[in-house]
């Protein structure tokens, strides 16, 4: 029999460094190589970064394919594009993930294209069928009312996105080594029709969400955009990020980069604290990972409460007001 054909993570790299979502990536791989008996690859493009190479392979992977490039010092999606297909083409992978993160959500699709291949997006769990060992990709659909499994059809590799902070990393091992391949992209492979002018991060209170350790987020039973603004206060006497219902972004109190949902974000929070958030089934979805969940509903039947570990039932603005003006008296006596 032939040996199995490898499971490949996409590393991402942001400041020259590999990004945290790049070994959630092979918690995901992991499981799936050792359902197959396969080995576990991680896909790295950059410049400068071949000593962090050893970092992949103490959070899970077993090679680690590397190409370096000053024109991969930031990220332009066609040079990666094509350095990406070549990989593929040269060393024919099985299963390719990414995280539906800017980066793999441009690049995996372009892919898909470009090999005539499938792609499904957005995946919440992966696992492998027992007796075609094909990919099972499961994902929401029909508005997160259910759960599509989804097998790809032609060639490999299967590919897909997984949602960032859907999965923690493995724990890392120290002595756990691998085997390096480089990987010398030709020049015209290089090319890019783009110039990189510069980024600009977005200003938000907090890290970024699926960064942040707290989340005050907001949700409709704010009442109105003045009430949602002072989720931002506690979040900063908090030391966390703020969060919102797709309702609240729909009514335009908070930018779509602060949804929580299946049409939004997954977050991992320690704390998650939920001000006028009634708790539908795509909301609860998106932050099912909190460890800890404080919610604030004035509705004793508010769908919310069922997941909630500390429930809070009265006015969501008048409680966030009290429990700022505590905060800040507790802060000052400090």
């Amino acid at each position: 029999m032939n040996a199995p054909q490898e499971v490949w993570t996409l590393a991402e790299v942001r400041n020259g460094k590999i990004h945290p979502v790049s070994y959630e990536l092979l918690a995901w791989g992991r499981g799936l190589a050792d359902d197959l008996g396969a080995p576990l690859a991680s896909i790295l493009l950059g410049n400068g970064v071949s000593a962090s190479a050893e970092e992949l392979f103490k959070m899970g992977a077993d090679k680690v394919y590397i190409a370096e490039a000053p024109e991969f010092a930031h990220f332009t999606n066609d040079n990666q594009l094509n350095t990406i297909e070549k990989l593929v083409e040269t060393y024919n992978p099985s299963i390719f993930i990414a995280a539906a993160t800017t980066q793999g959500r441009t690049l995996m699709p372009l892919l898909a294209a470009r090999l005539g291949c499938g792609l499904t997006a957005d995946c919440t769990e992966l696992s492998i069928d027992k007796q075609t060992k094909r990919l099972i990709q499961s994902r929401p659909a029909i508005g997160g009312n259910v759960m599509a499994d989804i097998k790809t059809r032609g060639r490999d590799p299967q590919m897909c996105t997984v949602r960032p902070k859907s999965k923690r990393p493995l724990q890392k091992d120290e002595n756990k080594a691998g085997k390096i391949i480089p990987f010398t992209p030709k020049k015209e492979t290089l090319r890019s029709v783009f110039e990189y002018l510069g980024f600009e991060p977005e200003r938000t209170v907090g890290l970024p969400l699926q960064e942040a350790e707290i989340i005050v987020a907001g949700g409709k039973g704010m009442k109105n955009a003045k009430n949602f603004a002072k989720l931002g206060e506690l979040a900063e006497l908090l030391g966390g990020s703020v969060g919102a219902s797709r309702m609240a972004v729909d009514l335009g109190w908070a930018p779509y980069s602060a949804q929580v949902g299946l049409s939004g974000k997954s977050v991992t929070p320690r704390l998650y604290l939920a001000f006028g958030i009634s708790g539908a089934v795509q909301h609860i979805a998106g932050m099912s990972g909190a460890e800890t969940v404080i919610a604030v509903n004035h509705d004793p039947e508010a769908p919310i409460f069922r997941v909630a570990d500390l429930s809070i039932q009265g006015d969501a603005t008048e409680i966030l007001t009290k429990l700022i003006a505590l905060l800040k008296e507790r802060r000052a006596r400090a």
